[in-house]
C-alpha cells in the first residue's frame, strides 16, 4: 500500500508539472505575449518592457519556466488587471463557493444514483430498469446548458415555484441564506453525475450479484435488504469512487456553464466573465487551479478505492 502511495503522489506530481509546462507555453501564444495580454491593448512599448524585465520574459525559456514555477509555488497565479487584483485573491473568494455547488451535486446524484444503480440491477430488464435507464441516458445526452433553461422555464417560469436565478452573496453563509435559490443549480449539474453514477453502479452491482458471497449469504436466509445494502452495496461501490475522481473535470466545466446560465456568483461565472472580456491572466490562473483540483481529486479517489475495496491489493 505504501508503495502504490508513493507512486500514485509521484505520478500526480509528474502530471502538475505537465499542466504548468502547457499553461507556460500557452502564455507566450497569447495574442501580443503574456505582456500585451496582461497589460492590455494600450500598453505602451516602454510598459511592455518594463513587465518583461521584471516578470524574466527578456530571459531563456528554461529560465522563464523555472520563474514561472517559482511564481506559481509561491502562490503567484498573476495580476487581473480588469478586475484590478491579484488572480490568487479573485479565485480565493470564489473557489468556496463553487466548492459548496459541485459538492452538493455531487451528494444529490450519489444519493439517487446508488440505490438506483442497486435497484436497476435487482430488476434489470424490467419496466424500471428501461425507465431509468432512459432517463439516465437522456440526461448524460443533454447540454448543461439546455438542461438549466429547462428547469428555468418549468419552475421558475411556467410553474413559479422557484427562482430563476442563484443565490446571490459574498460568503458562503449568505449563499446557504437562500436555500430556494440553490435547488435549481445544484439540479442541473447533479443531471451531469446522475447518468454515469447510476450506469456505472448498475454494471458494478450486476456483477457483483452474480459472486458466491451474495449466495452464501442468500442460503443463509439474510433478509434481501440486508444482503444489498451490507453486503452487495460496500463491494459494488468502488467504481463510484473511482468515477467521483476522473468525472471532476466534466463536473467542473458543467459547473462554468451552470453557474453562468443561473448567475451563481462562483469561479466558473468568474472564468466565464473573463473569457468574454479576454483577460487572459484570470483564465490561465483558472486553468492551473482547475488541473491541480483534478489531479488531487483523482488521487484521493484512488486512495479511498484502495481503502475501501479490500479486494485490492496495493503491493
Amino acid at each position: 500500500m505504501a508503495g502504490y502511495v508513493v507512486r500514485r503522489l509521484v505520478q500526480s506530481v509528474v502530471v502538475v508539472i505537465g499542466v504548468t509546462l502547457i499553461v507556460f507555453v500557452l502564455i507566450h501564444f497569447l495574442p501580443g505575449g503574456p505582456a500585451r495580454a496582461t497589460l492590455g491593448p494600450r500598453a505602451t512599448r516602454a510598459e511592455i518592457l518594463s513587465f518583461n524585465v521584471a516578470n524574466g520574459y527578456n530571459r531563456p525559456i528554461p529560465i522563464q519556466y523555472v520563474l514561472y514555477l517559482k511564481r506559481l509555488v509561491s502562490g503567484n497565479l498573476g495580476f487581473s488587471y480588469h478586475y484590478n487584483e491579484s488572480v490568487a485573491a479573485l479565485l480565493a473568494s470564489n473557489v468556496p463557493k463553487t466548492a459548496l455547488l459541485v459538492g452538493l451535486a455531487y451528494g444529490v446524484s450519489l444519493i439517487i444514483s446508488i440505490p438506483l444503480g442497486i435497484f436497476q440491477a435487482v430488476r434489470r430488464n424490467s419496466v424500471g430498469d428501461y425507465a431509468v435507464t432512459a432517463f439516465a441516458f437522456v440526461g448524460y445526452a443533454m447540454p448543461t446548458f439546455w438542461a438549466g433553461m429547462l428547469l428555468i422555464l418549468g419552475f421558475a417560469i411556467y410553474w413559479p415555484v422557484l427562482p430563476s436565478e442563484a443565490p446571490q452573496g459574498a460568503t458562503i453563509g449568505a449563499i446557504l441564506s437562500q436555500p430556494n435559490a440553490l435547488i435549481l443549480p445544484v439540479a442541473t449539474l447533479a443531471l451531469v453525475n446522475f447518468a454515469m453514477f447510476s450506469r456505472f453502479m448498475r454494471s458494478s452491482a450486476i456483477e457483483n450479484l452474480v459472486q458466491d458471497y451474495i449466495r452464501t449469504a442468500r442460503a443463509k436466509g439474510i433478509k434481501s435488504h440486508w444482503v444489498l445494502f451490507r453486503h452487495l452495496l460496500p463491494n459494488s461501490i468502488g467504481p463510484i469512487i473511482s468515477l467521483i475522481g476522473l468525472s471532476l473535470p466534466v463536473v467542473l466545466s458543467g459547473a462554468v456553464v451552470t453557474e453562468a446560465v443561473f448567475n451563481f456568483p462562483g469561479m466558473g461565472l468568474l472564468f466565464w466573465n473573463a473569457a468574454l472580456k479576454q483577460d487572459y491572466p484570470l483564465m490561465m490562473g483558472f486553468t492551473v487551479v482547475i488541473s491541480v483540483a483534478t489531479v488531487a481529486g483523482s488521487l484521493v479517489a484512488d486512495l479511498l478505492y484502495a481503502i475501501i475495496d479490500p479486494r485490492v491489493r496495493y503491493d
